[in-house]
């Protein structure tokens, strides 16, 4: 297997290395999983903390997540960090006992995305965990050494699993020009919204609303900090009900910013209605492929619509905001389970009620 899992020769024998492999619906049975050679420019690190993601359930679920389909047995897990425990001989920025956390993803620098600096877009992505990629719920995995942080002392391997999740946040904001100067709306309290509301935090906002249709969710996210929250409802002739208790949460104002981090029609019509003439909606969430919402209305109102696909170069401005005190992360992970088959089952079956589990951590 190849970095990232796919199938080659040259395959160095790891009996001992065990991952969690998605063998069918709700099957998921920890296995032995052969580690690559290591290239000159890779690393062998021990995976000490991974997260359990949204899309990681969708796969147990279905065997799917959007457009991936789970076609053969796949390694699930992508939030993660670890220490180092070799290094291929071209390495210079890290050392055996180095701890690190990874960006999952590894772009081919050939295409035109890559070339242009936007790697997040390429079309050949090996990304953890994306079929037919294997991710790293595992004891060790094999990975290119530029795509591993180095940790700061006093920062913790949960810490920097948490960078994966938190970089969704951080490049929503970057897209959406999220600064002191704007208000923002957040649609959906999950942990994506959660991340996205602390870093807009962290890029200075001051005038943060957040709604969900949960009340665990909204008084979690008040508690992070939010201005205001909305108890929203799945019903789309409420959404005018909405708009008022969203404008008044504002001061009377509508927002400069809105990031849906649902992706529901009824979501996505309620952002596209609250954001301010010639603001922005950032489209975060990804929870239906199509639906039907009021676009002429806000191309009259020139409300920018951006859409985000992952993110680019965010992990060393993550690492800084989590050190430098701007951003906590701590207080989202609610859940921590080791790495036995009981456990892994229990980790999922918690992470998919979801309610008052927003971040689920695997500590290997």
């Amino acid at each position: 297997m190849g970095k990232g899992g796919q199938s080659q020769g040259n395959v160095a024998q790891c009996e001992e290395n065990m991952a969690a492999w998605l063998l069918g619906v709700n099957n998921l049975k920890i296995q032995p999983f052969k580690l690559p050679s290591l290239g000159p420019n890779d690393v062998r690190v021990a995976i000490k903390a991974v997260g359990i993601c949204g899309s990681d359930v969708h796969y147990l679920k279905s065997m799917s997540c959007g457009d991936y389909y789970v076609k053969e047995p796949m390694v699930i897990g992508h939030e993660c960090a670890g220490i180092v425990e070799e290094v291929g001989s071209e390495v210079k920025s890290l050392a055996p006992g180095s701890r690190v956390a990874l960006e999952p993803g590894i772009a081919c620098w050939r295409c035109k995305p890559c070339k242009g600096g936007r790697y997040n877009l390429c079309d050949e992505m090996k990304f953890f965990a994306t079929p037919p990629i294997h991710g790293s719920l595992a004891n060790q995995i094999v990975h290119p050494a530029d795509l591993c942080f180095k940790l700061p002392e006093g920062m913790s391997l949960e810490e920097g699993a948490m960078c994966e999740p938190l970089s969704v946040g951080v490049y929503a904001c970057q897209r959406a020009n999220a600064s002191p100067k704007t208000s923002v709306l957040i649609m959906g309290a999950g942990p994506i919204g959660l991340v996205t509301m602390l870093a807009a935090r962290a890029f200075g906002v001051s005038k943060i609303v957040v709604a969900d249709v949960d009340e665990v969710r909204l008084k979690i996210a008040k508690d992070l900090g939010a201005t205001a929250v909305i108890k929203s409802s799945q019903k789309i002739e409420d959404v005018g009900k909405e708009l008022e208790l969203i404008k008044e949460a504002l001061g009377g104002a509508e927002a400069d910013v809105t990031f849906d981090c649902v992706g529901f029609g009824k979501t996505m019509t309620t952002a596209l209605k609250a954001t301010s003439r010639g603001g922005k909606v950032c489209l975060v969430g990804m929870g239906h492929s199509d639906m039907t919402v009021p676009l002429t209305p806000a191309a009259g109102r020139e409300v920018d619509i951006v859409g985000i696909f992952r993110y680019k170069n965010t992990w060393p401005l993550c690492i800084d905001f989590i050190t430098s005190g701007k951003i906590d992360v701590k207080p989202l992970i609610t859940h921590r389970f080791g790495f036995s088959q009981k456990e892994i089952e229990e980790a999922f079956a918690t992470s998919a009620r979801g309610g008052s589990a927003i971040k689920v951590m695997f500590n290997l």
